[in-house]
């Protein structure tokens, strides 16, 4: 009888030590993590003082970008890069929702539902640069075709097909959350609304809509933090010009098409200083709209 508690005791404090190593295992790569992201930034931070000591905070809103006479803006980026994150975020919007409430209400279960989730995920999953030669391929000839209709210079790449790129590949991100909060929401308030005689449509505005309100917006953001930093599909059919658009339609940059483009050109410290500024600018936005996301689950989820 002593030798079989001994055993049961050797048995549960090894059980402890497994849990206590596994813990501290967990603790230790979610410090790394920090120390890479602090590692990140203060690289880019050190890199980015030679332009930031040069040109200071007028860098962001110089309109001009000439690395032969070294003058340094970043305003048409810092604006090509809001107008193709935007202008994506209202394109997928409409889209997201859809397939969210589609498959989180109408369709959740059964082959079709598995088979269209599996398809919004394979969206995600697809490198940007197919997305990018499907643009030029492909969406850069109908934008033409659509611009000479209507009298617009007929460039096809540009701003808008950036944009519609951008939003074909970040809908899967918002879709996704939707669909899973609009899972979560109790069945008991559906059923009083369906009880009192509203319809389906009335359930989604009243019930659903507002329970799950917090969630989409964050999911919405999230989906904003993906578009300001895509890169390669951008860069493929923006038209990778440093002037400052005129329209939607008008060829342009953003600041991670830019870092990509001139990046191994850049040969000397204020040419390279600067486009790692823009870098540096980037990684805060892209942080600053992740964690306001992220604060907004934890509320919704509290709730």
């Amino acid at each position: 009888m002593e030798d079989l508690t001994i055993a049961s005791k050797k048995a549960y404090n090894k059980k402890i030590g497994m849990e206590v190593l596994f813990t501290r295992t967990l603790i230790i790569v979610a410090l790394l993590l920090i120390v890479l992201v602090l590692g990140i930034m203060t690289t880019l931070i050190i890199e980015s003082l030679p332009s930031i000591k040069s040109l200071g905070f007028k860098f962001l809103w110089s309109k001009t970008w000439d690395p032969v006479n070294n003058i340094y803006g970043g305003y048409p980026f810092l604006l090509g890069t809001v107008l193709t994150s935007f202008i994506a975020l209202a394109i997928s919007i409409p889209f997201s929702f859809a397939i969210a409430v589609y498959l989180g209400e109408y369709n959740s279960k059964g082959w079709l539902s598995n088979l269209l989730k599996n398809i919004v995920e394979l969206i995600a999953a697809v490198p940007s640069v197919i997305y990018g030669f499907w643009g030029l391929l492909v969406l850069v000839p109908i934008v033409r075709d659509f611009e000479t209709k209507f009298n617009i210079l007929p460039y096809g790449i540009g701003i808008f097909t950036a944009s519609i790129i951008l939003s074909i590949m970040i809908i899967p991100y918002a879709a996704s959350m939707g669909r899973e909060l609009i899972k979560m929401v109790p069945s008991n308030l559906k059923e009083g609304a369906y009880s009192l005689g509203a319809t389906r449509f009335e359930v989604i505005k009243s019930v659903i809509f507002p329970y799950t309100k917090s969630g989409l917006f964050a999911g919405v953001l999230l989906s904003l933090g993906r578009a300001l930093g895509e890169t390669m599909a951008v860069t493929m059919v923006i038209g990778n010009t440093s002037l400052i658009p005129t329209s939607i339609f008008s060829p342009g940059n953003t600041m991670a098409s830019v870092i990509a483009n001139e990046f191994t050109e850049a040969d000397h410290t204020l040419y390279l200083s600067a486009l790692i500024e823009l870098g540096l600018f980037l990684f805060c936005v892209t942080v600053v709209i992740n964690i306001i996301g992220k604060f907004i689950i934890n509320k919704f989820s509290n709730n």
